[in-house]
């Protein structure tokens, strides 16, 4: 469908919440938000990056509107104060002056509007799951056959695959929710799951958000039931909603909320981001990436597993494809590592080519972790260097306002030794930049 649309001569005009297809198909954006449209050019990566320097601008207008407005009202409030007939004029004429100013709204700071933080209280060991010759089938139906998948600690493991699959039984399975055929799976040492599926099983129906929230933590006080759920966009009577009245993206967010509260260091999650809104999307993005546990999920949401997944299991020909990486990678690699897996013929059985894969995969799999090793030491010598930086500037800030004061200035010994600190700071800024330029690129 991508393809077809990218090729098509004539105009497309579409609603979508699928932010990967948007930056694939589409060269203009509308957004319609406070009863506004705003219009933006290009894809949605470039709609994101021009809505934020949006929303900086409109907030810079209004704060400095805000401090005009203060000022004069300081102004008008001292003439009275004068308790002149003049000085009571001035200050009417600058109270009418001031009527006629057409105030800024506040911007919406949507990004601060729900803020999820996801941290275990305890840490799991190093091996979070092993699975062994699991195998399950419906029928005559086969789902996947003699399946071995292993995670670690702090992967953010994706599972993606066509309807039907048998992703979601997967997970069904792990939960004790569904059995396997044949095989094992085994949780790590001191590891607590958290499960969030699809169909919000977790929640009860009958409960108020807030019963469902202090049912679950009964320790809690009102007033932290209030500000977890306000911190998920329900706030005044919104508390007070049955579940069952409640919309498929706002149970999403209650889910998410009990999610957010357990001592969970192992996310399961089926399908999270169905019925979220995009932004929604963005800020359970930002808090998986934060988050110290360990996750596994099943979506179809190609760019939330673009930004959130350190590795994708692909469910093809009941069989798991390993792939280190995000969607990007998973695209580029697909085509090979689905050869190497089963040849020309994709009708070929697992059984058959099982030895030969193994092989190669675990060859293939060393060459993704030694890539993965390489990637991981540049970002933490990108992030080294930001940090440096950072102190640097700060200091040769600390420094100019040295430089303004009166004993330092007229204490020859001291201006050399500013200058000779601040000269060997800024060569030191020099290669630092230099440095960041290369390893950001």
């Amino acid at each position: 469908m991508e393809t077809y649309l990218s090729n098509y001569n004539g105009a497309v005009l579409v609603v979508t919440h699928d932010r990967y297809f948007l930056d694939k198909v589409v060269s203009k954006i509308i957004e319609i938000s406070q009863g506004n449209a705003y219009t933006f050019q290009g894809t949605y990566s470039d709609y994101s990056q021009q809505k934020q320097a949006m929303l900086e601008a409109q907030m810079k207008q209004y704060l400095n509107q805000q401090k005009e407005i203060q000022h004069q009202e300081e102004v008008i409030e001292k003439l009275r104060s004068f308790n002149r007939e003049k000085s009571i004029k001035r200050a009417e004429s600058r109270v009418k002056m001031l009527d006629k100013i057409e105030r800024l709204e506040k911007p919406v700071e949507e990004n601060a509007s729900m803020r999820i933080t996801l941290t275990p209280h305890i840490t799991s060991g190093n091996d979070v799951l092993s699975i062994r010759g699991l195998s399950k089938s419906y029928g005559d139906h086969p789902l996947f056959q003699n399946t071995n998948i292993e995670v670690k600690r702090g992967e953010r493991v994706a599972i993606i695959g066509g309807n039907g699959t048998g992703k979601t039984t997967l997970l069904k399975i792990i939960n004790g929710v569904e059995t396997a055929d044949s095989g094992t799976f085994i949780l790590g040492s001191k590891v607590q799951v958290g499960y969030y599926d699809q169909e919000h099983h977790v929640l009860n129906m009958d409960n108020t958000a807030f019963e469902e929230i202090s049912d679950a933590y009964p320790a809690m006080t009102n007033t932290e039931i209030r500000n977890v759920l306000a911190s998920f966009l329900f706030t005044g009577d919104d508390v007070f909603k049955r579940i069952s009245d409640l919309s498929g993206g706002e149970r999403g967010r209650i889910s998410l909320a009990k999610l957010m509260l357990s001592d969970a260091n192992f996310l399961i999650l089926d399908e999270p981001t169905n019925h979220l809104d995009m932004l929604s999307k963005e800020i359970l993005e930002n808090a998986l990436n934060r988050y110290t546990g360990t996750v596994l999920y099943v979506s179809h949401d190609r760019y939330f597993i673009n930004k959130t997944a350190t590795r994708i299991l692909e469910l093809t020909n009941h069989t798991f494809l390993n792939y280190i990486g995000n969607y990007d990678y998973y695209l580029e690699k697909k085509e090979q590592i689905t050869q190497t897996a089963f040849g020309s013929s994709k009708t070929v059985s697992v059984t058959e080519t099982f030895a030969e894969k193994e092989t190669e995969t675990k060859t293939d799999w060393k060459q993704q972790k030694e890539e993965q090793a390489r990637l991981r030491k540049k970002q933490n010598d990108l992030k080294k260097a930001e940090n440096r930086i950072a102190e640097l500037e700060k200091r040769n800030e600390e420094l100019d306002v040295l430089l303004t004061q009166e004993d330092i200035y007229t204490n020859v010994a001291k201006l050399l030794e500013i200058n000779q600190e601040k000269t060997s700071l800024e060569e030191e800024l020099l290669e630092l930049y230099e440095l960041w330029e290369t390893l950001a690129e």
